[in-house]
């Protein structure tokens, strides 16, 4: 065996010793996932035990009813006010977590999150347009969660557009052309409230831009699952070249990819299950950006591994955090996206004191 050969399987031996304890972590999320959701269940003002939850949980799936009244309350308690509620908490934690994780990577900022690229103020934009200005009522169906999600796709139309579909998408043009997009419909959705008369269309606007799962439901589980799988599956499958990207695009290139299309493509693929989040949760910030430096002093900077455990982590943080936001000043509810800000800015400022300390 050659000096070259040997200093090769030494590489790949360490390697292999660092990634068992990060795939274990992976695991450990994996198994707390299902634990913290049948505890979030179970806690409210109707408390439930966790075996009662586990006992409704698998009436429902099998198409059984209740045969007590204590049993058939707990039926209509977890299936259908919090079960949907926890998983849709869970996907929407995920997406921002893995989003943000991912655009960090490409635009090569720890200060990027799920909402630099405007997605978040179009989607405000739409909900107050149906809320305010009857467009629900104008194009039939439309809701709430609808018009969000419109608003939120040509927000990242827009974005494109402003980009260039030939030109070399740098870092700094993403994400000014995302701030741009940003304000501006930010302006127009604020305008939308100061002209509105109706005061029940302006605390709806205000409550639905705070952020909240108060309206989850089980029609709108599926598309952000499947936005959820989608996108953490389509990201994890590119690790490696955003590990690459996270090098410099130089480094990229050298490496045979270009980083202009995956920085493209990411946005693309992160905007859209932004949207799907957003459409059902309204504003929630912070988890798109602590999340994923949290994932990082877990199992590192490897995107393979970093991308999964973002989702697990970020799913369950934010599932807590809206379990203590319809809990701490029940019957009253906590807008989301203030717990999450009041929760993610001690955690951003540890972050930053142990940089500092390590720098």
């Amino acid at each position: 065996m050659t000096v070259e050969e040997l200093a090769t399987d030494v590489k790949s031996a360490t390697a292999a010793r660092r990634r068992r304890p990060a795939v274990a972590v992976v695991a450990l999320l994996a198994v707390a996932v299902p634990v913290v959701m049948v505890l979030a269940v179970a806690v409210g003002q109707i408390a439930l035990t966790p075996a009662e939850v586990v006992d409704a949980a698998w009436r429902a799936l099998t198409g059984t009813a209740g045969s007590t009244d204590a049993t058939r309350l707990a039926d209509t308690v977890v299936g259908q006010l919090r079960a949907p509620r926890v998983l849709l908490g869970f996907c929407v934690g995920a997406i921002l977590a893995a989003s943000g994780a991912a655009l960090q990577a490409v635009v090569r900022n720890d200060l990027a999150d799920p909402y630099l690229l405007g997605i978040t103020s179009g989607a405000s934009l739409g909900a107050a347009a149906v809320i305010a200005l009857g467009v629900g009522a104008l194009a039939g169906t439309l809701s709430t969660s609808g018009g969000a999600f419109v608003g939120a796709l040509l927000a990242l139309v827009v974005v494109l557009v402003l980009v260039g579909p030939r030109r070399r998408l740098g870092s700094g043009r993403l994400v000014l052309a995302g701030l741009a997009v940003g304000y501006a419909l930010s302006a127009v959705t604020n305008l939308v409230v100061v002209l509105s008369d109706n005061r029940d269309a302006i605390r709806a606007i205000t409550f639905w831009m705070l952020g909240s799962l108060g309206q989850a439901s089980w029609t709108d589980l599926p598309l952000v699952a499947l936005a959820l799988v989608t996108t953490v599956g389509i990201l994890t499958v590119w690790g490696r070249r955003l590990d690459a990207i996270g090098l410099g695009d130089d480094v990229a290139r050298s490496l045979g990819s270009d980083p202009d299309r995956l920085r493209r493509n990411v946005a693309i693929v992160t905007a859209v299950a932004i949207a799907a989040a957003v459409a059902v949760s309204g504003s929630i910030g912070f988890v798109g950006l602590v999340v994923p430096h949290l994932a990082r002093g877990l199992v590192g900077a490897t995107h393979r591994l970093l991308l999964p455990t973002s989702a697990l982590l970020g799913g369950l943080l934010l599932v807590a955090a809206d379990t203590l936001a319809r809990t701490v000043l029940a019957p009253r509810e906590i807008p989301l996206g203030i717990l999450t800000a009041l929760l993610g800015t001690p955690l951003l400022l540890l972050l930053i004191a142990r940089r500092s300390r390590d720098a």
